[in-house]
C-alpha cells in the first residue's frame, strides 16, 4: 500500500507502508489456520480458543467462527489481558491500561490455543502462559498468529502461523482488522530512507576534473597502472 494523503490508513509520521494482505488475503490465512487446528486436534472436544488483547480476541472469534461453521458446533472464546505479566512494567514509566480478562470455563484439562496478531519477541507470549494459569492446568497450550515477524528473543515457537515475513527492527507490523479499524489488512511499516533517487544531484560530466596524474598517464578513462612484482 503506497503512503497517500488520501488513504485514511496511511502513516503520518514519515513512515512507508507496503500492504502485505488485504482483506482476502487475510480471510484465506484465517480459514487455513482453523482448518489445521481442526487437523491437528482431530476434532474440538476441550478444545478454549484465548484471544490476547487487543486485536488476538477479535482473530480468536474468527476463528470460532470458521471453526464452528466447519464442525456444527459452537467453540469456547476467551479473552486474556496480560498486562501485569510483562516484564517490561517498569520500562515503561507509565501507568497500564488494564481491560479485564474473561475466560469461559476452567482450563484444567483443556486444550488451549492462544490466539494473537503479531508474534515478535516472545515476551508478550510468556506472559500470556504466566497469565494462563490463573485459570486452570491445561493439557496443552498452542500458539496461532497471523503473521511471524521473526527477532526472538525468548524460545517462542507459533503452531499455526498465517504469514511468515521477514523484516528489520526498525519495523513494524500491523494487523488491521474491521472490528478495530474498520478495515482488513496487513501492512508492513518501515522508516523511510534519508536519501532518495529523486533527491540525488546529477553532476555534469564537463563539470569533472581529471587528476593530474591522470591527465599524465592519458586522462581520468586510462587505466590504472601497477607493478609487475610485488614487492617481498
Amino acid at each position: 500500500m503506497d503512503d497517500h494523503h488520501d488513504d485514511p490508513h496511511a502513516p503520518r509520521d514519515g513512515r512507508s507502508a507496503k500492504r502485505i494482505l488485504d482483506a482476502e488475503g487475510l480471510r484465506r490465512a484465517l480459514s487455513r489456520i482453523a482448518h489445521e487446528i481442526l487437523e491437528r486436534h482431530g476434532g474440538t472436544a476441550d478444545l478454549v480458543l484465548v484471544g490476547m488483547r487487543s486485536r488476538g480476541v477479535p482473530i480468536a472469534r474468527r476463528l470460532a467462527d470458521l471453526i464452528g461453521r466447519f464442525e456444527g458446533i459452537t467453540l469456547d472464546v476467551g479473552e486474556l489481558d496480560v498486562t501485569m505479566f510483562r516484564d517490561d512494567l517498569e520500562m515503561r514509566g507509565t501507568r497500564p491500561s488494564l481491560q479485564p480478562s474473561s475466560i469461559p470455563r476452567d482450563l484444567t484439562d483443556a486444550r488451549v490455543v492462544l490466539v494473537d496478531d503479531v508474534l515478535y519477541t516472545g515476551r508478550t507470549v510468556r506472559a500470556a502462559l504466566d497469565a494462563l494459569m490463573s485459570y486452570g492446568r491445561a493439557s496443552q497450550v498452542q500458539l496461532a498468529v497471523v503473521v511471524d515477524r521473526g527477532h526472538r528473543e525468548l524460545p517462542v515457537r507459533a503452531d499455526y502461523v498465517g504469514k511468515n515475513l521477514p523484516t528489520a527492527r526498525d519495523e513494524n507490523v500491523e494487523v488491521r482488522l474491521v472490528e478495530v479499524d474498520g478495515v482488513d489488512e496487513v501492512v508492513l511499516l518501515s522508516p523511510r530512507s534519508a536519501y532518495s533517487p529523486s533527491s540525488a544531484v546529477e553532476v555534469p560530466t564537463s563539470r569533472l576534473r581529471a587528476h593530474p596524474a591522470d591527465t599524465a598517464s592519458g586522462g581520468a578513462d586510462s587505466a590504472p597502472s601497477f607493478p609487475e612484482q610485488m614487492p617481498q
